[in-house]
């Protein structure tokens, strides 16, 4: 395949598979948000998210990011919701979908080997992760920072 043609082909595939995972993800329900699995559990170094502030100065850049979050009529992730929007635990299930979109993203990198040649693969892995990964970070430090305010509350959030 001519590379024009492949990468003409993966930017249509990025696109759609931002808007379906994206509108898979905000179209779950609220009790499948809460639920971590193997890459969504937080380890105990990550709850407060002061890890990410210590190691990664995610506050340093992390206003600089899009939020999506809302495209599929989900909630920002810009502020803490007020209690009629599902308060602290919306929040957190919301950074939770956040997780799981970016992750899904990656996920999805093998089958952009099937038409790309090799260096146009490693193009593509390194769009994921420039795409991706950041916001994958936030999505977590502000999962982490929700999860340690919940608790402190003793889970009346």
């Amino acid at each position: 395949m001519d590379w024009r043609i492949a990468v003409a082909l993966d930017v249509l595939a990025w696109i759609i598979l931002g808007v379906v995972v994206g509108r898979y993800q905000a179209g779950r329900a609220p009790d499948q948000l809460s639920r971590t699995g193997l890459f969504t559990a937080m380890s105990p170094r990550e709850y407060g998210g002061g890890w990410y502030r210590r190691v990664l100065k995610v506050d340093l850049w992390k206003d600089r990011l899009p939020d999506a979050g809302t495209w599929f009529g989900g909630l920002s992730k810009r502020h803490l919701p007020e209690v009629g929007e599902g308060g602290w635990r919306r929040f957190a299930a919301e950074c939770l979908r956040a997780e799981r979109t970016h992750l899904a993203m990656f996920a999805a990198l093998p089958f952009f080997a099937l038409w790309n040649p090799p260096a146009i693969f490693v193009g593509n892995v390194v769009y994921a992760v420039v795409a991706n990964l950041p916001c994958l970070i936030v999505a977590r430090f502000n999962r982490a920072r929700v999860m340690k305010l919940i608790a402190r509350s003793g889970g009346l959030a």
